[in-house]
């Protein structure tokens, strides 16, 4: 809507004809601003546009199928699909074009696969796939739900009742049970009791990312509640697509703040990090690497917590009451990074991207799923990054990022170290 009421509900793409309108193809949503850079060489940001090369993948042809969609000037079409799919939803274009316009470009991306879905059109059928195995076995992969505690050790006793509830998610419980088991022992050697849910679902962080906003909102309204009967003051996740969705999207789609939850949600290593400022948690042994920090997207520029918003828009775009814009600028950045500073032996070098500017792994929102061939390419595009400056491991903050860098690094026959940033913690305990 140009004029007249608004809101950020990403349900409705009329919401955001205005920003999708007054998108002027500068491509800050692409490019690095040059400040940051120090030559041409890793001086992009959007992986979409970066791959393709063509400004329908980029979001300013994006906001323009948006605008002809919303006028009915354009059909459904297997490329349009393939536009609107292949693309990881990482928020570069998002943080990009509010250093100067402030328009809704990442809300905008959501609403368009929303649309598809309602449409009929959507999602992907690998994505479909996902669906149905949450839908019968209640994680993504579609593995036995029996089997979704057999990642906890037999010396690892989980409190009946305690303030932190870990929730461990899809990956960790069934495809990376090294992050989950080094994320209870680390609790353990803090000292800080944890409980788990009796009965973890997924958090539909699939489902939610490709459209499928229904489905998603069912389980959201469920986890909430199943974690508010425990009683927990904080959800602690290991994961950073999970954080995203507990943080950011389940708001989003009940139209609640973060706050109004009912508990804290935070991410291992802001956990972490305080009881290391407390003095709780020390680290006692050497970890001698040489290693860079990625930031995954839904830790870093995604993470901001939400705040439901709706108003009237009046002159020049100008909105009432005001809105506190998601920069990315908040997101959780020193953390990690005084972690692994404080960590004796480890050499923390920083990749040319980095925070608000950091190129995607390529894993997530249904890219993997979809369109692995540039899931792989994306991860291959940050692995020349860690060469470029010598790092000897990468570590992130989410079991899709390690494992896309772990297999494109075999592919390509690159001899890396790919850790989660659980491991390390716990190796320097």
């Amino acid at each position: 809507m140009l004029k007249g009421k608004v809101s950020l509900d990403v349900t409705r793409l009329d919401n955001f004809e205005y920003d999708m309108s007054k998108c002027i193809k500068c491509k800050g949503c692409t490019w690095v601003d040059h400040i940051y850079m120090p030559g041409v060489t890793f001086s992009t940001r959007c992986p979409s546009a970066t791959r393709y090369l063509f400004d329908s993948h980029g979001a300013y042809g994006k906001m323009r199928i948006g605008i002809a969609m919303l006028e009915g000037r354009m059909d459904y079409s297997d490329k349009l699909l393939e536009i609107l799919y292949a693309c990881t939803l990482c928020g570069a274009c998002d943080v990009g074009c509010k250093r100067n316009l402030d328009l809704e470009i990442e809300l905008s991306l959501e609403a368009l696969r929303i649309k598809a879905v309602k449409d009929g059109k959507g999602p992907m059928p690998q994505h479909k796939k996902v669906a149905q195995n949450i839908s019968k076995e209640h994680n993504r992969f579609g593995s036995p739900h029996q089997n979704r505690g057999k990642w906890l050790p037999d010396n690892i006793k989980p409190a009946q009742k305690a303030d932190v509830l870990y929730f461990v998610g899809c990956s960790a419980s069934y495809k990376n049970p090294e992050i989950a088991q080094a994320t209870a022992k680390i609790l353990n050697a803090a000292g800080t009791p944890f409980m788990l849910l009796a009965d973890e679902w997924c958090c539909g962080n699939m489902l939610y990312s490709v459209g499928m906003v229904d489905e998603a909102r069912e389980l959201a309204r469920r986890n909430i509640e199943a974690v508010r009967k425990t009683g927990a003051k904080t959800l602690l996740l290991s994961c950073a697509e999970g954080y995203r969705m507990w943080k950011v999207d389940y708001p989003k789609l009940l139209n609640i703040a973060t706050a109004d939850l009912g508990f804290r949600v935070v991410h291992l290593v802001e956990l972490v990090d305080e009881l290391i400022k407390k003095g709780t948690l020390k680290f006692t042994k050497t970890v001698n690497l040489r290693l860079t920090y990625h930031d995954s997207c839904s830790l870093s520029r995604l993470s901001e917590p939400w705040t439901p918003w709706s108003g009237e828009r009046g002159e020049w775009g100008m909105v009432s009451p005001s809105l506190e814009r998601r920069r990315g600028t908040n997101g959780v950045y020193q953390p990690p990074r005084d972690i692994l500073k404080s960590i004796p032996g480890v050499e923390l070098v920083e990749m040319i991207r980095m925070k608000e500017n950091a190129f995607c792994c390529g894993a997530g929102r249904g890219t993997q799923e979809a369109f692995p061939d540039f899931a792989s390419w994306a991860a291959g595009e940050r692995l020349k990054e860690v060469k470029a400056i010598g790092a000897e491991a990468i570590v992130a903050t989410c079991p899709w990022c390690k494992d896309n860098f772990a297999k494109t690094a075999k592919e390509n026959g690159q001899k890396l170290k790919v850790f989660d940033i659980a491991e390390i913690i716990l190796a320097a305990i």
